[in-house]
């Protein structure tokens, strides 16, 4: 296997000599009164509204734009300028954001093949990242993620908004308290419909587009402009993984972040939605911990199941529990909760059904840069720090593994983060090569 680059050589071999030996002084540190200046690599629709919510803040600066798609600046750029009244560079390469020493933050919203690498040569340039979820490609590269954080001293938020959200704390104290009872069973969803997509035939690389650039760690596959990155395993944690480490994410912060489960047993696979993708469109999961069993149902072919809708995130309503898509039920020997993520509020049953306690929700997002920016000032450790985003996006990688294995039951060791009896599934564990030059580092 070729040996990784580090990262001035990196740089050195994809930009010239003077462009590595601009890149190699660490980022400013942001003082409270100063602005935080931004990079934003990846503008699809997640990145750009991103973009737009740090451009609202005055604390902010966005001074990069970044996509390899160059076809995608024109209407953010001139969104981001008008919101925050100053210019913005737009740069196809987001190394060019790194080379610079007054960039205090990256915000990675690019799909999940490039969360790993990116975030990691970020920190190496001492950069704080916001990485978007699903954090990782796989439990290696994760796991690289919180090391160069750690090594690096910088902050690393996952954008699980969720912990953000001032609705979901008293919840969770409530289940600290004991109301509940002993937690025995907890069930999460995410449910819902998306459509049947074929990737179309091959076709000539846009010349807007860097293709290398963009595939970076995966394979150089042949492009095909109709591909959905997102239920491919090359570039994808899968589309239910990519929406349920919301929910999983939150089961977690609700119960105290336990340590990992000690094994998972998975069913499911492509049933329905046989378009030529290679991600499962049903995935039935059972996790077991110490003291209680979590059950994960995921599916792609439910027209009845719906996300909760905008305007009840933001509003005192409550979701249409029963054919709510996106919910967590925690189930006490005495009590029962049901939470919505992103503002969709929570309910405590007991017994004879009544609800006892409730409380409407707000969606995260604002509360959630606002911590992150409060962490990149004081160095303390951010609500969804890059621990947790590795921990959560964990249940996702182990449903996957055992899919991929054939669906046994896996036996999982939280302190070497392998599975002690099956050499197949450990090969799971991270891509079985990576694409010169871009290797993510062993050592970071």
């Amino acid at each position: 296997m070729m040996k990784p680059l580090n990262r001035r050589e990196f740089v050195k071999q994809s930009m010239g000599a003077a462009t590595a030996l601009a890149a190699l002084p660490h980022a400013r540190a942001a003082g409270a009164n100063e602005r935080v200046v931004v990079g934003v690599m990846g503008l699809g629709g997640r990145g750009t509204a991103l973009a737009g919510m740090f451009a609202s803040r005055k604390d902010v600066e966005i001074a990069y734009l970044c996509d390899a798609d160059t076809r995608r600046f024109g209407r953010t750029q001139a969104a981001i300028e008008q919101a925050q009244g100053r210019p913005v560079k737009c740069v196809q390469d987001f190394r060019r954001i790194l080379d610079d020493p007054a960039v205090d933050v990256l915000v990675n919203a690019t799909p999940d093949h490039w969360h790993g690498l990116g975030t990691i040569l970020a920190c190496q340039a001492g950069k704080h990242v916001y990485v978007e979820k699903p954090m990782a490609h796989n439990v290696w590269e994760g796991r690289k993620m919180v090391e160069a954080a750690r090594k690096h001293n910088r902050v690393v938020t996952v954008g699980m908004q969720s912990r953000s959200a001032p609705y979901v704390q008293p919840a969770r104290e409530i289940i600290r308290s004991g109301k509940l009872g002993d937690i025995r069973l907890v069930r999460v969803y995410n449910m819902m419909e998306h459509p049947f997509r074929e990737s179309g035939p091959e076709g000539p690389v846009p010349a807007e587009l860097d293709y290398n650039l963009w595939s970076g760690p995966a394979r150089l596959l042949p492009y095909h402009a109709q591909r959905s990155w997102l239920n491919f395993a090359e570039y994808s944690c899968g589309p239910i993984p990519g929406d349920a480490v919301h929910q999983l994410d939150l089961a977690r912060f609700l119960l105290g972040d336990p340590p990992p489960p000690k094994s998972v047993v998975h069913q499911g696979g492509i049933h329905v939605l046989r378009d030529g993708r290679d991600t499962p469109d049903s995935q039935y999961a059972t996790y077991e911990y110490d003291d209680f069993v979590l059950l994960f149902q995921g599916t792609l072919w439910t027209p009845y199941m719906k996300k909760i809708p905008v305007e009840t995130r933001n509003t005192d309503q409550f979701p249409d529990w029963e054919f709510c898509s996106t919910k967590i039920e925690i189930l006490g020997t005495k009590d029962f909760m049901r939470v919505g993520r992103h503002g969709g509020g929570w309910q405590v049953l007991d017994g004879n059904d009544k609800v006892i306690a409730e409380s409407y929700g707000r969606q995260g997002d604002a509360d959630h840069i606002e911590n992150f920016l409060q962490c990149v000032r004081s160095g303390n450790r951010p609500n969804a720090d890059v621990e947790q985003g590795h921990q959560s996006v964990l249940l996702c990688h182990l449903a996957n593994i055992a899919w991929q294995a054939g669906n046994p039951r896996l036996v999982f060791d939280a302190q070497t983060e392998t599975f002690p009896d099956s050499p197949e599934a450990n090969r799971l564990l991270k891509r079985p090569a990576y694409r010169a030059p871009w290797l993510v580092p062993g050592t970071v």
